[in-house]
């Protein structure tokens, strides 16, 4: 499974719907994310690629869109 899978992995676990967003559709404003859900996904995105994010990087912007979140992982890798 590649890195994009994994983290979609992450996005549907965490969030309430059952689609599948586009790799730049916006995943707060189409409702995969919310800030309550945005600390579950860091913490199972840490686990899965075993990287530590720090606090002063939980800004929604990083996290806006599955390729946003995959440039982040793999710059942290």
């Amino acid at each position: 499974m590649d890195n994009r899978e994994r983290i979609l992995t992450i996005v549907r676990k965490v969030s309430d719907q059952t689609s599948v967003p586009g790799p730049d559709e916006s995943l707060f404003d189409s409702g995969f994310l919310d800030s309550f859900a945005l600390p579950d996904m860091v913490s199972l995105l840490e686990l899965e690629f075993g990287i530590k994010i720090p606090d002063s990087d939980l800004n929604p912007r990083k996290f806006e869109s599955i390729t946003r979140i995959q440039s982040y992982i793999e710059s942290r890798m």
